[in-house]
Protein backbone atom coordinates (compact mmCIF):
# COMPACT_ATOMS: atom_id res chain seq x y z
CA UNK A 1 0.00 0.00 0.00
CA UNK A 2 0.97 4.19 -0.14
CA UNK A 3 3.12 4.64 3.22
CA UNK A 4 1.70 7.94 4.28
CA UNK A 5 4.32 8.79 6.85
CA UNK A 6 7.50 8.08 3.63
CA UNK A 7 5.42 10.14 1.86
CA UNK A 8 6.64 13.36 3.88
CA UNK A 9 9.88 12.60 2.56
CA UNK A 10 11.28 12.56 -1.18
CA UNK A 11 13.70 10.06 -0.62
CA UNK A 12 11.71 7.76 0.76
CA UNK A 13 7.94 8.08 -1.17
CA UNK A 14 8.82 4.88 -3.65
CA UNK A 15 9.89 1.39 -2.66
CA UNK A 16 10.78 -0.11 -5.70
CA UNK A 17 9.87 -3.80 -5.19
CA UNK A 18 11.64 -4.53 -8.62
CA UNK A 19 15.07 -2.52 -8.87
CA UNK A 20 15.36 -1.46 -12.78
CA UNK A 21 17.66 -2.81 -15.43
CA UNK A 22 19.27 -1.14 -17.53
CA UNK A 23 17.36 -0.39 -20.61
CA UNK A 24 13.81 -0.22 -20.92
CA UNK A 25 11.26 -1.02 -17.91
CA UNK A 26 9.40 -4.01 -18.62
CA UNK A 27 5.45 -3.84 -18.10
CA UNK A 28 2.20 -6.09 -18.18
CA UNK A 29 -0.87 -3.92 -19.44
CA UNK A 30 -4.25 -5.91 -18.69
CA UNK A 31 -7.22 -4.58 -20.20
CA UNK A 32 -5.09 -3.39 -22.90
CA UNK A 33 -8.00 -2.78 -25.49
CA UNK A 34 -9.98 -0.41 -23.18
CA UNK A 35 -9.61 3.18 -22.62
CA UNK A 36 -7.06 2.94 -19.83
CA UNK A 37 -4.90 0.17 -21.54
CA UNK A 38 -4.82 1.96 -25.06
CA UNK A 39 -4.09 5.47 -23.56
CA UNK A 40 -1.29 3.45 -21.38
CA UNK A 41 -0.03 2.17 -25.16
CA UNK A 42 -0.04 5.49 -26.29
CA UNK A 43 2.24 6.61 -23.89
CA UNK A 44 4.83 3.46 -24.43
CA UNK A 45 4.84 3.90 -28.26
CA UNK A 46 6.22 7.58 -27.71
CA UNK A 47 8.72 6.72 -25.10
CA UNK A 48 10.31 3.35 -26.42
CA UNK A 49 13.40 4.40 -24.63
CA UNK A 50 11.40 3.85 -21.37
CA UNK A 51 9.32 1.18 -21.59
CA UNK A 52 8.66 -1.86 -23.27
CA UNK A 53 5.48 -4.31 -23.00
CA UNK A 54 6.49 -7.98 -22.90
CA UNK A 55 2.45 -9.06 -21.88
CA UNK A 56 -1.04 -8.12 -22.72
CA UNK A 57 -4.56 -9.32 -21.61
CA UNK A 58 -8.39 -8.67 -22.77
CA UNK A 59 -11.45 -9.71 -22.91
CA UNK A 60 -11.56 -10.90 -26.36
CA UNK A 61 -14.19 -8.48 -27.66
CA UNK A 62 -11.59 -6.65 -29.84
CA UNK A 63 -9.44 -9.45 -31.32
CA UNK A 64 -8.12 -7.22 -34.21
CA UNK A 65 -7.35 -4.39 -31.91
CA UNK A 66 -5.40 -7.36 -29.40
CA UNK A 67 -3.75 -8.38 -32.66
CA UNK A 68 -2.14 -5.37 -33.73
CA UNK A 69 -0.76 -3.61 -30.41
CA UNK A 70 0.78 -7.67 -29.60
CA UNK A 71 2.82 -7.48 -33.01
CA UNK A 72 3.50 -3.97 -32.96
CA UNK A 73 4.34 -3.80 -29.62
CA UNK A 74 6.33 -7.38 -29.40
CA UNK A 75 4.97 -8.79 -26.61
CA UNK A 76 5.97 -12.54 -25.66
CA UNK A 77 2.80 -13.14 -23.98
CA UNK A 78 -0.91 -12.15 -24.99
CA UNK A 79 -3.96 -13.23 -22.51
CA UNK A 80 -7.25 -13.75 -23.53
CA UNK A 81 -9.97 -14.55 -21.47
CA UNK A 82 -12.73 -15.88 -24.21
CA UNK A 83 -11.34 -18.85 -24.99
CA UNK A 84 -13.85 -19.41 -28.02
CA UNK A 85 -11.88 -15.82 -29.22
CA UNK A 86 -8.11 -17.68 -29.57
CA UNK A 87 -8.50 -18.94 -34.22
CA UNK A 88 -10.02 -15.26 -34.65
CA UNK A 89 -6.29 -13.94 -32.76
CA UNK A 90 -4.65 -16.64 -34.27
CA UNK A 91 -6.05 -15.95 -37.55
CA UNK A 92 -5.66 -11.89 -37.06
CA UNK A 93 -1.72 -12.22 -35.67
CA UNK A 94 -0.91 -14.43 -39.07
CA UNK A 95 -2.31 -12.15 -41.38
CA UNK A 96 -0.83 -8.77 -39.91
CA UNK A 97 2.38 -10.47 -38.91
CA UNK A 98 5.79 -9.92 -40.79
CA UNK A 99 7.47 -12.24 -42.89
CA UNK A 100 9.76 -14.34 -39.85
CA UNK A 101 8.12 -12.31 -37.05
CA UNK A 102 8.02 -14.63 -33.74
CA UNK A 103 4.21 -14.51 -32.40
CA UNK A 104 3.37 -14.42 -28.97
CA UNK A 105 2.23 -17.16 -26.57
CA UNK A 106 -1.45 -17.38 -26.05
CA UNK A 107 -3.05 -18.00 -22.97
CA UNK A 108 -6.93 -18.07 -23.01
CA UNK A 109 -9.39 -18.85 -20.47
CA UNK A 110 -11.09 -17.30 -17.13
CA UNK A 111 -7.66 -17.51 -15.38
CA UNK A 112 -5.31 -16.29 -18.16
CA UNK A 113 -4.92 -12.66 -16.82
CA UNK A 114 -4.09 -13.90 -13.26
CA UNK A 115 -1.67 -15.97 -14.85
CA UNK A 116 0.24 -13.33 -16.90
CA UNK A 117 0.00 -10.60 -14.44
CA UNK A 118 2.42 -12.80 -12.26
CA UNK A 119 5.47 -12.97 -15.72
CA UNK A 120 8.63 -11.69 -15.29
CA UNK A 121 8.57 -7.88 -15.29
CA UNK A 122 8.96 -4.67 -13.57
CA UNK A 123 5.40 -3.40 -13.54
CA UNK A 124 1.94 -4.69 -14.02
CA UNK A 125 -0.81 -1.96 -15.04
CA UNK A 126 -4.36 -3.36 -13.90
CA UNK A 127 -6.89 -1.92 -16.46
CA UNK A 128 -9.60 -4.54 -16.20
CA UNK A 129 -12.99 -2.86 -15.63
CA UNK A 130 -14.43 -4.35 -12.85
CA UNK A 131 -14.00 -6.75 -9.34
CA UNK A 132 -12.75 -9.73 -12.00
CA UNK A 133 -9.60 -7.80 -11.38
CA UNK A 134 -9.56 -8.64 -8.36
CA UNK A 135 -7.46 -11.85 -8.96
CA UNK A 136 -4.50 -10.40 -11.12
CA UNK A 137 -4.33 -7.65 -8.75
CA UNK A 138 -3.40 -10.33 -6.00
CA UNK A 139 -1.35 -12.20 -8.64
CA UNK A 140 0.67 -9.39 -9.72
CA UNK A 141 1.63 -8.35 -5.83
CA UNK A 142 2.58 -11.85 -4.39
CA UNK A 143 5.09 -12.07 -7.62
CA UNK A 144 6.35 -8.96 -6.30
CA UNK A 145 5.51 -6.45 -9.24
CA UNK A 146 4.75 -3.01 -9.13
CA UNK A 147 0.98 -3.10 -9.43
CA UNK A 148 -0.41 0.74 -11.31
CA UNK A 149 -3.73 0.26 -10.56
CA UNK A 150 -6.65 1.68 -12.22
CA UNK A 151 -8.79 -1.09 -11.77
CA UNK A 152 -10.42 0.21 -8.15
CA UNK A 153 -12.88 -2.14 -7.95
CA UNK A 154 -10.68 -4.94 -6.91
CA UNK A 155 -8.89 -2.97 -4.18
CA UNK A 156 -12.41 -2.36 -2.97
CA UNK A 157 -13.84 -5.50 -3.05
CA UNK A 158 -10.96 -7.12 -2.22
CA UNK A 159 -9.53 -4.69 0.81
CA UNK A 160 -7.68 -6.95 3.00
CA UNK A 161 -6.53 -9.30 1.01
CA UNK A 162 -4.72 -6.39 -1.00
CA UNK A 163 -3.23 -4.94 1.62
CA UNK A 164 -2.16 -8.26 3.26
CA UNK A 165 -0.35 -8.68 0.51
CA UNK A 166 1.01 -5.52 -0.20
CA UNK A 167 4.33 -4.02 0.60
CA UNK A 168 4.60 -0.31 1.32
CA UNK A 169 5.14 1.50 -1.68
CA UNK A 170 3.84 -1.36 -4.39
CA UNK A 171 0.73 0.36 -4.97
CA UNK A 172 0.99 3.16 -7.33
CA UNK A 173 -2.66 4.44 -7.83
CA UNK A 174 -3.79 5.29 -11.92
CA UNK A 175 -7.22 6.90 -10.89
CA UNK A 176 -6.95 10.65 -11.43
CA UNK A 177 -8.41 11.53 -8.29
CA UNK A 178 -6.37 9.21 -6.47
CA UNK A 179 -2.67 10.18 -8.30
CA UNK A 180 -3.86 13.63 -7.03
CA UNK A 181 -4.00 12.46 -3.36
CA UNK A 182 -0.55 11.01 -4.03
CA UNK A 183 1.14 13.98 -5.12
CA UNK A 184 -0.59 15.84 -2.48
CA UNK A 185 0.56 14.15 0.68
CA UNK A 186 3.83 14.47 -0.31
CA UNK A 187 3.32 17.98 0.82
CA UNK A 188 3.33 17.11 5.13
CA UNK A 189 3.17 14.02 6.92
CA UNK A 190 0.16 11.77 8.18
CA UNK A 191 -0.81 13.53 11.56
CA UNK A 192 -0.52 16.77 9.40
CA UNK A 193 -3.69 16.40 7.31
CA UNK A 194 -6.83 17.67 8.02
CA UNK A 195 -8.86 16.17 5.29
CA UNK A 196 -8.86 14.67 1.64
CA UNK A 197 -10.74 16.53 -0.69
CA UNK A 198 -12.03 14.37 -3.80
CA UNK A 199 -13.45 16.19 -6.62
CA UNK A 200 -16.26 15.04 -9.06
CA UNK A 201 -17.38 16.79 -12.65
CA UNK A 202 -20.64 16.35 -11.47
CA UNK A 203 -21.43 14.27 -14.78
CA UNK A 204 -24.07 15.07 -17.60
CA UNK A 205 -26.68 15.68 -14.99
CA UNK A 206 -25.05 18.29 -12.55
CA UNK A 207 -27.69 19.71 -11.06
CA UNK A 208 -30.69 18.02 -12.05
CA UNK A 209 -33.22 16.72 -9.49
CA UNK A 210 -34.10 13.37 -8.54
CA UNK A 211 -37.41 13.88 -11.01
CA UNK A 212 -35.33 14.77 -13.96
CA UNK A 213 -33.24 12.11 -13.37
CA UNK A 214 -35.91 9.30 -13.54
CA UNK A 215 -36.13 9.98 -17.03
CA UNK A 216 -32.36 9.78 -18.24
CA UNK A 217 -31.52 7.57 -21.42
CA UNK A 218 -29.00 5.41 -22.31
CA UNK A 219 -27.23 8.00 -24.56
CA UNK A 220 -27.62 11.02 -21.96
CA UNK A 221 -26.32 8.86 -19.73
CA UNK A 222 -22.96 8.02 -21.80
CA UNK A 223 -22.02 11.45 -23.10
CA UNK A 224 -19.49 12.46 -20.39
CA UNK A 225 -19.15 16.01 -20.77
CA UNK A 226 -15.13 16.10 -20.12
CA UNK A 227 -14.12 12.59 -19.80
CA UNK A 228 -13.70 9.37 -22.42
CA UNK A 229 -14.13 6.47 -20.74
CA UNK A 230 -15.76 2.43 -21.62
CA UNK A 231 -19.88 2.43 -20.90
CA UNK A 232 -19.65 0.68 -17.00
CA UNK A 233 -17.40 3.48 -15.85
CA UNK A 234 -19.28 6.24 -17.48
CA UNK A 235 -22.55 5.21 -16.31
CA UNK A 236 -20.53 5.08 -12.78
CA UNK A 237 -19.65 8.37 -13.35
CA UNK A 238 -22.95 9.71 -14.24
CA UNK A 239 -24.73 8.12 -10.83
CA UNK A 240 -21.53 9.25 -9.17
CA UNK A 241 -21.30 5.30 -7.87
CA UNK A 242 -17.40 6.32 -8.89
CA UNK A 243 -16.84 8.46 -6.32
CA UNK A 244 -18.48 6.44 -4.10
CA UNK A 245 -15.99 3.95 -4.98
CA UNK A 246 -13.12 6.50 -4.85
CA UNK A 247 -14.11 7.48 -1.45
CA UNK A 248 -13.97 3.82 -0.37
CA UNK A 249 -10.48 3.70 -2.58
CA UNK A 250 -8.89 6.34 -0.55
CA UNK A 251 -9.52 5.57 2.98
CA UNK A 252 -8.06 2.11 2.29
CA UNK A 253 -4.70 3.13 -0.57
CA UNK A 254 -3.98 6.10 2.41
CA UNK A 255 -5.29 5.11 6.33
CA UNK A 256 -7.72 8.40 6.28
CA UNK A 257 -10.98 7.68 8.03
CA UNK A 258 -14.19 8.39 6.09
CA UNK A 259 -15.16 11.14 8.32
CA UNK A 260 -11.79 13.26 6.86
CA UNK A 261 -12.59 12.41 3.01
CA UNK A 262 -14.78 14.70 1.39
CA UNK A 263 -16.47 15.00 -1.92
CA UNK A 264 -16.65 18.76 -4.21
CA UNK A 265 -18.60 18.71 -7.56
CA UNK A 266 -16.11 20.74 -9.62
CA UNK A 267 -17.14 20.76 -13.59
CA UNK A 268 -14.39 21.82 -15.22
CA UNK A 269 -12.21 18.33 -14.24
CA UNK A 270 -8.85 20.65 -14.18
CA UNK A 271 -8.33 20.30 -9.81
CA UNK A 272 -8.26 16.60 -9.82
CA UNK A 273 -8.12 16.46 -5.92
CA UNK A 274 -6.84 17.84 -3.06
CA UNK A 275 -5.08 17.54 0.70
CA UNK A 276 -6.45 20.00 2.78
CA UNK A 277 -3.57 20.70 6.26
CA UNK A 278 -4.02 21.27 10.04
CA UNK A 279 -2.36 24.55 9.26
CA UNK A 280 -5.23 25.37 6.79
CA UNK A 281 -3.37 24.94 3.59
CA UNK A 282 -4.71 22.48 0.85
CA UNK A 283 -2.64 21.53 -2.21
CA UNK A 284 -4.47 21.08 -4.93
CA UNK A 285 -3.09 18.94 -8.12
CA UNK A 286 -4.44 20.84 -11.56
CA UNK A 287 -3.96 19.22 -14.98
CA UNK A 288 -6.80 19.52 -18.08
CA UNK A 289 -8.52 16.38 -18.62
CA UNK A 290 -6.49 13.61 -19.66
CA UNK A 291 -5.71 9.89 -18.42
CA UNK A 292 -1.94 10.10 -20.25
CA UNK A 293 -0.87 12.30 -17.35
CA UNK A 294 -1.53 9.87 -14.02
CA UNK A 295 -0.94 6.73 -16.33
CA UNK A 296 2.33 8.02 -17.51
CA UNK A 297 2.74 8.82 -13.48
CA UNK A 298 2.45 5.35 -12.91
CA UNK A 299 4.40 3.70 -15.24
CA UNK A 300 7.09 6.07 -14.86
CA UNK A 301 6.87 6.34 -10.99
CA UNK A 302 8.98 7.82 -9.10
CA UNK A 303 10.17 9.93 -12.38
CA UNK A 304 7.88 11.98 -13.93
CA UNK A 305 7.25 11.14 -18.32
CA UNK A 306 8.12 14.46 -19.84
CA UNK A 307 5.57 15.32 -22.76
CA UNK A 308 2.68 12.53 -21.83
CA UNK A 309 0.01 14.83 -21.65
CA UNK A 310 -0.80 18.54 -22.52
CA UNK A 311 -0.74 21.19 -19.40
CA UNK A 312 -2.46 24.29 -18.10
CA UNK A 313 -2.51 27.04 -21.00
CA UNK A 314 -1.98 29.77 -18.49
CA UNK A 315 -1.92 32.29 -21.29
CA UNK A 316 -5.64 31.83 -21.51
CA UNK A 317 -8.15 33.46 -19.10
CA UNK A 318 -10.24 30.38 -17.20
CA UNK A 319 -12.70 29.76 -14.03
CA UNK A 320 -12.54 27.06 -11.84
CA UNK A 321 -15.80 26.90 -10.05
CA UNK A 322 -16.84 24.50 -6.93
CA UNK A 323 -20.48 22.73 -5.64
CA UNK A 324 -21.48 21.37 -2.32
CA UNK A 325 -22.83 17.61 -3.11
CA UNK A 326 -26.33 17.41 -3.97
CA UNK A 327 -27.08 14.33 -1.87
CA UNK A 328 -30.50 13.64 -2.53
CA UNK A 329 -30.06 13.57 -5.93
CA UNK A 330 -26.98 11.58 -5.67
CA UNK A 331 -27.32 9.21 -2.56
CA UNK A 332 -24.68 6.61 -4.49
CA UNK A 333 -21.65 9.00 -2.08
CA UNK A 334 -23.35 8.51 1.23
CA UNK A 335 -24.35 4.73 0.41
CA UNK A 336 -19.96 3.70 -0.26
CA UNK A 337 -19.07 5.39 2.54
CA UNK A 338 -21.64 3.46 4.65
CA UNK A 339 -20.51 0.21 2.85
CA UNK A 340 -17.50 1.48 3.56
CA UNK A 341 -17.39 1.51 7.21
CA UNK A 342 -19.39 -2.05 7.23
CA UNK A 343 -16.37 -3.33 5.36
CA UNK A 344 -15.60 -7.07 5.13
CA UNK A 345 -18.16 -8.34 1.99
CA UNK A 346 -20.29 -5.31 2.25
CA UNK A 347 -18.01 -3.40 -0.68
CA UNK A 348 -18.38 -6.53 -2.89
CA UNK A 349 -21.76 -6.69 -2.42
CA UNK A 350 -22.39 -2.89 -3.43
CA UNK A 351 -20.31 -3.36 -6.34
CA UNK A 352 -21.05 -6.95 -7.75
CA UNK A 353 -25.29 -5.18 -7.47
CA UNK A 354 -23.59 -1.93 -9.26
CA UNK A 355 -22.50 -3.86 -12.09
CA UNK A 356 -25.77 -6.24 -12.86
CA UNK A 357 -27.73 -3.07 -12.26
CA UNK A 358 -25.47 -0.51 -14.90
CA UNK A 359 -26.12 -3.29 -17.25
CA UNK A 360 -29.72 -3.77 -16.79
CA UNK A 361 -29.60 -0.04 -17.61
CA UNK A 362 -27.59 -0.31 -20.43
CA UNK A 363 -29.86 -3.20 -21.72
CA UNK A 364 -33.14 -1.03 -21.41
CA UNK A 365 -34.36 -2.94 -18.39
CA UNK A 366 -33.95 -0.62 -15.20
CA UNK A 367 -34.64 3.44 -15.15
CA UNK A 368 -31.21 5.48 -13.85
CA UNK A 369 -32.60 6.10 -10.62
CA UNK A 370 -33.37 2.47 -10.39
CA UNK A 371 -29.52 1.51 -10.20
CA UNK A 372 -28.66 3.03 -7.00
CA UNK A 373 -32.26 2.30 -5.50
CA UNK A 374 -31.49 -1.41 -6.29
CA UNK A 375 -27.93 -1.62 -4.75
CA UNK A 376 -28.98 0.26 -1.41
CA UNK A 377 -32.00 -2.70 -1.61
CA UNK A 378 -29.20 -5.44 -2.08
CA UNK A 379 -26.57 -3.69 0.56
CA UNK A 380 -29.45 -3.50 2.73
CA UNK A 381 -30.31 -7.19 2.52
CA UNK A 382 -27.03 -8.06 3.01
CA UNK A 383 -27.16 -6.53 6.74
CA UNK A 384 -24.31 -7.93 8.01
CA UNK A 385 -20.31 -6.86 6.87
CA UNK A 386 -19.17 -10.30 6.50
CA UNK A 387 -15.50 -11.93 8.01
CA UNK A 388 -14.06 -8.74 8.21
CA UNK A 389 -10.37 -8.71 8.64
CA UNK A 390 -10.57 -12.47 8.23
CA UNK A 391 -12.32 -11.95 4.47
CA UNK A 392 -10.97 -14.82 2.06
CA UNK A 393 -11.28 -14.64 -1.98
CA UNK A 394 -13.90 -17.50 -1.78
CA UNK A 395 -15.87 -15.04 0.74
CA UNK A 396 -15.17 -12.08 -1.30
CA UNK A 397 -16.79 -14.44 -5.07
CA UNK A 398 -19.52 -15.74 -2.45
CA UNK A 399 -20.97 -12.94 -1.60
CA UNK A 400 -20.43 -11.08 -5.12
CA UNK A 401 -22.43 -14.35 -6.61
CA UNK A 402 -25.11 -13.55 -3.98
CA UNK A 403 -25.70 -9.52 -4.85
CA UNK A 404 -25.51 -10.54 -8.50
CA UNK A 405 -28.77 -12.85 -8.21
CA UNK A 406 -30.20 -10.60 -5.69
CA UNK A 407 -29.94 -7.54 -7.92
CA UNK A 408 -31.41 -9.92 -10.72
CA UNK A 409 -34.32 -10.40 -8.75
CA UNK A 410 -35.29 -6.77 -7.81
CA UNK A 411 -34.42 -5.93 -11.72
CA UNK A 412 -37.39 -8.71 -12.63
CA UNK A 413 -39.15 -7.57 -9.88
CA UNK A 414 -39.14 -4.14 -11.29
CA UNK A 415 -39.89 -4.77 -14.67
CA UNK A 416 -36.83 -5.60 -15.93
CA UNK A 417 -36.20 -9.27 -18.03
Amino acid sequence: MVDMESLADPHLRFVPVVADPEGPRELVILGSTGSIGTQAIDVVLRNPDRFRVVGLSAAGGRVGLLAEQALRLGVRKVALARAEAEPELRAALAAAAEPGQDLPTILTGPDAATEIAGMECHSVLNGITGSIGLAPTLAALEAGRVLVLANKESLIVGGPLVKAVAKPGQIVPVDSEHTALFQGLMGGARREVRKLVVTASGGPFRGWSREQLAGVTREQALNHPNWDMGPVITVNSATLVNKGLEVIEAHLLYDIPFEQIEVVVHPQSVIHSMVEFTDGSTIAQASPPDMRMPISLGLGWPDRVPGAAPGCDWTKAATWTFFPLDTEAFPSVGLARHVGSLGGTAPAVFNAANEECVDAFLDGRLPFTGIVDTVAKVVAEHGRPGPGTALTLADVLAAETWARGTAQDHIKKAGGR
